[in-house]
């Protein structure tokens, strides 16, 4: 009986599945693509069962990651310094190497009359304006910082409508076609979507970066060694780092992956309670 036991109890445990996810950020279609090859590639170096799960919103993520529903996210700075509150021990492993110093994009319809400009202006005032998803780091805490920094006014002061698209994909689209006057999106989005010639130029165009700031990374939770053996999350971060297959870091887009940490993404907490979007 102990032996069959014993035998069941192994059984179950070289079958567990490590299950990871990702914030929608993007088109489904694109982010289901680009992170079942992350899955395959993961099984492959792991010698593990692994699955990615897709959730319908920013907040969805980061729940999953509490509830140990995944033990692996691709988040954005802002939810991965929720994700990582809430789970104590979690950590960010990795980031891109476009991470460290990423940007958002003002964007503006060609017949909102803006042009480029080197800071955020008066021109602006009064004009139609769409974030991202709410839980964005690049598709609203950061933009919205830097508008109640240029203004010392709250984005509905500002602006005639605010509205919150859902994904940076969806705002370029809708600035694109004039629902929206100006947007934000990701710079790493913009470019990969002018790469492949997906932006009317004749419709929308940059009008004004950020500064850098840090955003995506990897966090894994405290306790996957627990589950998946000694030395399993050193495994996975290993893994990452040396991820080298061009069409899969072309599809997120990246050049490669660099180790991160959770001191990183001090500056994001701190300007998230300034806003009051994080307690």
């Amino acid at each position: 009986m102990g032996i069959a036991l014993m035998f069941t109890a192994t059984v179950t445990l070289a079958q567990e599945t490590f299950i990871f996810t990702a914030i929608p950020d993007e088109d489904e279609t694109k982010l289901m693509e680009r992170f079942q090859g992350v899955a395959d590639y993961l099984s492959e170096e792991l010698d593990v069962d692994v699955r990615y799960i897709p959730v319908k919103s920013y907040a969805a993520a980061v729940s999953a990651f509490r509830n140990n529903q995944v033990q692996l996210a691709w988040f954005g700075a802002l939810s991965g310094v929720q994700a990582r509150r809430l789970v104590p021990g979690s950590e960010a492993i990795a980031q891109g190497v476009e991470d460290e110093t990423f940007h958002t994009y003002f964007i503006a319809h060609r017949d909102s009359g803006l042009e480029p400009m080197d800071e955020l202006n008066e021109s602006l005032k009064g004009k139609t304006f769409t974030f991202g998803s709410k839980g964005s780091t690049s598709g609203r805490l950061i933009p919205e910082f830097y508008v109640r920094e240029a203004f010392n006014q709250s984005p509905d002061e500002v602006f005639s409508r605010v509205g919150f698209s859902g994904n940076h994909t969806r705002s370029l689209r809708l600035v694109e076609a004039g629902t929206y006057q100006v947007g934000v999106v990701n710079f790493k989005v913009w470019d990969k979507e002018l790469a492949d010639g997906n932006i009317d130029e004749d419709q929308v165009q940059v009008i004004w970066s950020t500064p850098p700031y840090p955003n995506y990374q990897w966090t894994i939770r405290g306790d996957v060694n627990d589950r998946f053996g000694e030395g399993f999350k050193d495994r996975v971060t290993k893994a990452l780092l040396t991820l080298e297959d061009e069409e899969l870091l072309n599809s997120f887009p990246r050049s490669g992956f660099i180790p991160a940490s959770n001191e990183g993404y001090e500056p994001i907490r701190k300007v998230a309670e300034q806003l009051g979007i994080m307690d």
